[in-house]
């Protein structure tokens, strides 16, 4: 059981690294309102990650790679993607408030651009082709318990990624000037902006073949 846990904690750790969309804006929010606002997008998106694990343990793995859902998918996270690069782009002309005291709003918006961010075909079917065989396959085994070592330890080793780069985002931040951090988020609002274009780019493709 130890061993199980330990190989999917690192399993998780070190796909967690992946760059992509979500740590563009986790790190976005971390330069610019600190630790907490980063975090919270981290958590969001890991709210879908758990919510894809009890949908592959109850068997709707074959639903959520259904053509039409997946269609769907590419189109909201395109609109998603385009919203949070202009909210980036906005952002770029405040000043930083190096206090780290985020508020309850800019919380509720970080988890809620997390959230959105993860609802999309690439995170999901990310889950599905990677971590899908993995989880199905320890539903199967003799002890029915496998299933949750092997859910927690990929969950903790995202966790512990998030909170590591947050972490280190959010003390290195002060060492920047206003000027790289307003730049940063113009980059970061040109990434997403990138991401957003080709989810558009993936639902015309698909709906063009599905029709």
């Amino acid at each position: 059981m130890i061993t199980a846990f330990i190989t999917y904690f690192l399993l998780g750790l070190v796909i967690s690294i992946t760059p992509g969309a979500m740590t563009v804006q986790m790190v976005n929010q971390a330069l610019r309102k600190g630790f907490l606002s980063g975090w919270f997008v981290g958590l969001g998106g890991m709210t879908i990650d758990l919510a894809l694990i009890i949908l592959v343990y109850f068997g709707f793995s074959h639903f959520l790679a259904h053509p039409m859902v997946e269609l769907i998918m590419w189109f909201i996270g395109s609109i998603f993607l385009l919203i949070i690069g202009v909210d980036s782009l906005r952002e770029s002309k405040n000043n930083v408030d190096f206090s780290g005291a985020a508020s309850k709003k800019s919380l509720t918006k970080a988890y809620t651009s997390g959230f959105l961010m993860a609802i999309s075909p690439g995170n999901i079917v990310f889950w599905i082709g990677i971590f899908g065989p993995l989880l199905v396959s320890s539903i199967n085994g003799e002890n029915q318990a496998q299933f949750i070592i092997v859910a927690l330890g990929i969950l903790l080793g995202i966790l512990i990624h998030d909170i590591g780069l947050m972490s280190i985002i959010h003390f290195s931040r002060k060492f920047l000037s206003q000027t790289v951090l307003k730049w940063a988020a113009v980059v970061a609002a040109i990434i997403l902006f990138g991401f957003s274009v080709y989810f558009g780019y993936e639902f015309i493709t698909q709906l063009i073949m599905y029709v």
